[in-house]
């Protein structure tokens, strides 16, 4: 699920047939392998027990009229032509929709949000803010905290069933196509070795997890195009040898006939059914690695045909044969001659789909701790040059064990369709109620088109995901377990850290209090740099002072280092940087902003660290530049410039500026403003950001400005070399340490999320110093007691 990310806003690719082709290739491998083996089971699933093959063809001609439509409605009309278009800047899935509409109306959780966020270049709008004209649902939805709450357990109920479907979908994929072996062996036989083979052939998928799809990514694409050829091609066969006319059952009438002849138990059958349309979802949250033109090719022209053509020929053999000597399955209608290579074809298409929900499942786990949503865990960039490959060792034996665990526990399709079926309707439900939301905040369509949307759709997914709660007794009960487990997980995880950060937003120092800080107070300057990390945004944080009272000295060059998740999918390099002064030149204490999507690959230490530096080294030179022209403004406009030291906020980019001529500009609006500087060669790229409004009017150099200018010179060198010694003194990094309590009167409930639940995750789980790969030798690490 994590190959290379292709640049599909590039116009002279994206108008290219040859690439789009290309790309709807590739995209077999990674997107359609779920869904591609899923003629393996749907039959077998839908006949197990709630109706039989009889005599009058029916029950098959219904099943298959079923099918046909599930596949047209959902995958085809839903999400190829409607959903895909709800991309996040290319971006797709749970998380994309939840972020769309967070952007688009104040509905999020997400702590330390700035106004600058907003000046993001991946932080587009679909449609200007106009206050005037916000819908009636935007205005409730902002109003009403709860909803807020609603919506975030909705998208976190969306996720666990994705993690959950990374349990379900290698076991039923593998199961059912290693079960090809019951008609070359007995029965007694065939009991005895399905079992062991697929737990084998999952214990060697999963053990080969780190290495990276990239090295052996390169044969999916070819093995599901093989697979969907030969499914095709038998399913051809199957109608020309035993029943041509097999194309009438595609009449939606015979849905009707289907479920007035066999009532309850046809609505009960649709739980195996539903699993025709198992790996849609993928379809949107692989949209980022291609283009939409591309994936919408690969279904249309491709996968779909081939499924419906492999569905066809499996009701026109089993129309011709009632009283097969084995159950209704995939392999009784393959001709034997063919059958073995089959079987091997088969096997290695189901491991391509199960490699790809497995990689779906790591990407999807490191969004959610990216928001704050799930605890930290060890991530794997398993490629230096494929973005997003990534994997998460402790989650992977995880997945191991529960997969190998449930294929020895259900031991057959029918139980793992049922859980796997419940899940995937889940997710389904989830991306039409937030894809109702997109439609209305969005894209200002009338709410009307949103309702029948959610209407039509959603009732069918009702009907399915009704008729997979009946099988809660049989299977279906698992991906209900795993999804409260994991939300509870994921819920008291959010619940605390939210609950930390307002802690320490309301215990926060304030500038005066860290100027006042000197000599005469007995309080040492020592060499180096000092990096607290904190949430905060701005003010001085708890922990510093907590480590200044015990320890009576800080670093010459001081940082407080804030590492922030924003509601985008990526956030450019040349934006990542937010770098202010926190108090006057002399003190030499900064703050840095260092911003993140949700996707986006998180720096090691080491780069971070030299990275950082450059930053600051850019900032400094900026800074003095902005002064010196602030000194040429008017009194009037200057006065409304000074006294920002702690909310003045540049951003620092990489992107070379070229001379340009002095020039004057007026503002009025609280935005951004790109500002060049002639005085400075090779400078980065800077955005300064201000909270406040104003009025700028820059004047023209001339030679009596010389003086200031060589002043101005000596002070930028001054500052650096102070920096670039306290970087060859060394780097501390400072973090708090923090044990969470509930405080006296809380709820029960609270008392156990907080005093238990967070507590044991925290301590089970890796750190911050272990997440951030801070050496042990440069670590200070401060004890805070949070009383949430």
């Amino acid at each position: 699920m994590d190959l290379e990310r292709v640049k599909c806003w590039d116009t002279s690719k994206k108008d290219s047939w040859k690439n789009i082709l290309l790309l709807a290739y590739q995209s077999l491998g990674v997107v359609y392998g779920d869904l591609s083996i899923s003629p393996l089971y749907v039959y077998k699933s839908a006949f197990a027990e709630d109706i039989q093959h009889s005599e009058t063809n029916e029950e098959i001609y219904g099943v298959l009229s079923f099918v046909f439509w599930t596949l047209t409605l959902v995958p085809l009309f839903k999400y190829v032509f409607i959903v895909l278009r709800a991309d996040d800047n290319g971006e797709g899935g749970t998380f994309a929709l939840y972020s769309l509409i967070c952007r688009h109306a104040k509905v999020s959780l997400l702590p330390n949000r700035q106004l600058a966020d907003e000046a993001l270049s991946t932080y587009k709008l679909e449609h200007p803010p106009e206050k005037e004209k916000s819908s009636r649902l935007k205005v409730v939805l902002e109003k009403c905290k709860a909803l807020h709450t609603a919506l975030l357990i909705l998208v976190l109920l969306g996720t666990c069933m994705v993690i959950g479907d990374g349990v379900l979908t290698p076991a039923i994929s593998v199961f059912s196509a290693v079960s090809g072996l019951e008609l070359s062996m007995s029965k007694e036989h065939h009991q005895y070795a399905v079992v062991p083979i697929t737990c084998f052939i999952l214990l060697c998928l999963f053990a080969l997890q780190h290495y990276g799809t990239h090295r052996v990514g390169f044969f999916f694409a070819p093995v599901v195009f093989a697979w969907l050829l030969c499914i095709s091609a038998l399913g051809l066969y199957n109608i020309f040898q035993w029943n041509r006319y097999i194309y009438q059952a595609l009449s939606p009438y015979y849905m009707f006939k289907f479920l007035r002849k066999t009532r309850i138990s046809g609505w009960m059958s649709l739980g195996g059914i539903l699993l025709c349309i198992t790996g849609s979802e993928a379809m949107f949250a692989d949209l980022g690695h291609f283009s939409y033109f591309a994936i919408q090719v690969a279904f249309t022209f491709l996968v779909y045909p081939a499924l419906i053509l492999a569905y066809m020929g499996q009701a026109a053999y089993l129309s011709q044969h009632h009283h097969t000597s084995h159950r209704i399955s995939f392999y009784v209608s393959v001709p034997e001659s063919v059958r073995w290579p089959v079987l091997v074809l088969a096997i290695l298409a189901s491991v391509v789909g199960s490699q790809a929900i497995i990689s779906g499942t790591f990407s999807i786990i490191n969004q959610s701790q990216s928001l704050g949503c799930f605890p930290r865990v060890k991530v794997v960039h398993t490629s230096d040059k494929v973005h997003g490959q990534i994997y998460i060792p402790e989650i992977n034996w995880m997945l191991m064990i529960l997969c190998i665990a449930v294929t020895i526990g259900f031991r057959d399709t029918k139980h793992l369709g049922n859980a796997s079926g419940l899940a995937v309707m889940a997710v389904m439900l989830v991306t039409t109620c937030l894809t109702s939301l997109v439609i209305i905040l969005c894209w200002r369509k009338p709410p009307i088109l949103a309702l029948c949307f959610l209407i039509f759709f959603g009732s069918i997914e009702l009907l399915y995901f009704s008729a997979s709660l009946t099988k809660f007794r049989e299977g279906a009960w698992l991906p209900i377990l795993l999804a409260l487990f994991l939300m509870t997980i994921m819920f008291v995880w959010h619940y605390a850290t939210i609950k930390k950060y307002e802690f320490d937003l309301h215990n926060k120092v304030s500038l005066d209090w860290l100027l006042a800080l000197g000599p005469s107070l007995g309080i040492a300057r020592v060499p180096g740099i000092g990096l607290v990390f904190t949430d905060l945004t701005s003010g001085i944080p708890a922990n510093f002072s907590r480590f200044v009272t015990n320890l009576p000295a800080f670093h010459r060059v001081l940082v407080f280092v804030c590492v922030k998740s924003v509601p985008v999918p990526y956030v450019p390099p040349a934006e990542r940087y937010l770098v202010g002064r926190v108090g006057p030149a002399a003190h030499r204490s900064y703050r840095c902003i260092v911003r993140y999507g949700y996707r986006d690959v998180h720096q090691d230490v080491d780069s971070f660290e030299s990275e950082l530096v450059d930053r600051l080294a850019d900032f400094i030179r900026y800074d003095w530049c902005r002064t010196q022209r602030t000194s040429s403004c008017t009194e009037d406009d200057a006065s409304r410039s000074t006294d920002m030291s702690d909310s003045r906020l540049t951003v620092i980019g990489t992107v070379a500026f070229s001379g340009a001529p002095a020039y004057e500009i007026e503002e009025t609006q609280p935005a951004s403003v790109s500002v060049g500087f002639p005085t400075v060669e090779s400078i980065t790229d800077v955005i300064e950001m201000e909270p406040v409004e104003r009025r700028v009017r820059f004047a023209i150099d001339d030679d009596s400005q010389a003086d200031s200018r060589t002043q101005n010179a000596m002070q930028i060198r001054e500052e650096l070399e102070d920096l670039y010694a306290a970087q060859q003194a060394g780097t501390a990094f400072i973090l708090g340490h923090s044990h969470v309590k509930a405080k006296q009167g809380s709820s029960i409930m609270k008392r156990l999320a907080i005093n238990f639940g967070y507590n044991f995750l925290r301590k089970n789980c890796r750190g911050a110093d272990v997440a951030l790969k801070v050496p042990p030798v440069s670590l200070l690490e401060v004890g805070m007691v949070y009383v949430v």
